[in-house]
């Protein structure tokens, strides 16, 4: 029971102190966008901490007032946090870096978190109108709770897969960078994603999940939980942003990088490359990373990524102009360094301001 007591202050603690790095992140003097996504990561695992204590305190039990707070107030909301992970690792090397509209189908998944509150919400209004007996509460109470248990595997896996694409996009773009936080941040998820799939199989295994709540409970997963919440905090908050400033370029560097950029890229067609990365243009032009990223974000006003997709779009416009029977758009994308459908939509109707057929019928009207 001591142990117990001990655990719970534990992740009590946690939860309290990411509620205020959180906060001070957000408040933070250099008011970056990337504290502010750290901060919404910190906030969301403390709110999961406290709902673990919370529960484990049974404080609802007797109290109609925490019963229907506890039922309509989401404290679990899981779904945000990949794409938070995601995001906030490229805004680390991307200065200006913000999220916009097209950024919001990321974040759709988090009905999943709030779908249980509104199901206890109708419950709520459905026993104050009569409608809905209170003596039912057991059984919407039951569904709430075997809802939460399947939907942990959508949640386990979003933070698994977004984790995984960020540390990917870091490895293939950064892997020379001396700077280390982004990678410790991304590692760090791996590892607590692997320990909370240990638990999670026999949890949704039923007849296995109680025993493994008698057994252990759900501290084999907040412990590490409130490990990350105190590392993080501390240095997510401490960690400055890789620096990636132009201020100490001279003027000849910035024309001879850029002129370097534009015959490997557009010269040289690297553009065609799916896979082309920043560090293959270290390679090729023999330019540190850091000047490059310099240059693009300071001098041109943009990223790697928009560097190499305008000269993808404009060759896509010059063959989309041309008779290719034997090509559809998308192959015609494919061929002009875009490995992704969608992403090349995106950016198409990004620079243009069209979808690729309206760019055509448009073209077709002025001949």
């Amino acid at each position: 029971m001591q142990l117990k007591n001990f655990l719970d202050s534990l992740i009590l603690l946690g939860a309290i102190q990411g509620f205020i790095i959180s906060l001070l992140l957000y408040l933070k003097k250099e008011k970056l966008y990337a504290n502010k996504m750290l901060a919404a990561i910190l906030f969301l695992i403390s709110l999961a901490c406290l709902n673990l204590y919370l529960l484990n305190q049974n404080i609802s039990n007797g109290s109609t007032i925490w019963t229907i707070i506890s039922l309509i107030i989401p404290l679990v909301i899981i779904m945000p946090i990949g794409p938070l992970v995601y995001f906030y690792t490229e805004s680390l090397y991307v200065p200006g870096f913000k999220l916009n509209r097209s950024h919001r189908v990321h974040f759709y998944g988090s009905i999943i978190d709030i779908f249980p509150s509104l199901v206890g919400l109708i419950f709520v209004l459905g026993a104050i109108l009569q409608i809905i007996a209170n003596n039912e509460f057991k059984v919407w109470g039951n569904f709430i709770y075997q809802y939460n248990v399947y939907a942990d595997f959508p949640r386990w896996l979003s933070v698994t897969v977004y984790t995984a694409l960020a540390l990917r996009k870091w490895i293939a773009n950064h892997k020379s960078d001396a700077q280390t936080w982004p990678k410790q941040f991304l590692i760090s998820f791996a590892i607590f994603q692997s320990i909370w799939l240990l638990h999670l199989i026999p949890y949704l295994i039923p007849a296995l999940s109680d025993a493994l709540l008698d057994w252990v409970g759900w501290y084999p997963v907040y412990i590490p939980l409130t490990v990350m919440v105190y590392w993080l905090g501390f240095n997510g908050y401490l960690k400055a942003r890789p620096s990636v400033t132009g201020k100490n370029l001279d003027a000849e560097t910035i024309q001879k990088t850029l002129a370097a950029l534009e015959k490997v890229v557009h010269r040289d067609r690297m553009f065609l490359n799916p896979e082309l990365t920043l560090n293959d243009m270290v390679k090729a032009t023999n330019i540190p990373q850091k000047t490059i990223s310099a240059v693009l974000n300071q001098h041109a006003g943009k990223s790697f990524n928009e560097f190499i997709n305008q000269y993808r779009i404009e060759e896509v416009k010059k063959r989309l102009l041309e008779s290719q029977p034997h090509l559809t758009i998308t192959g015609i994308a494919f061929e002009c360094g875009f490995n992704s459908q969608a992403t090349f939509q995106r950016t198409f109707k990004q620079f243009t301001g069209l979808s690729p057929t309206e760019f055509i019928n448009q073209q077709q009207k002025k001949s």
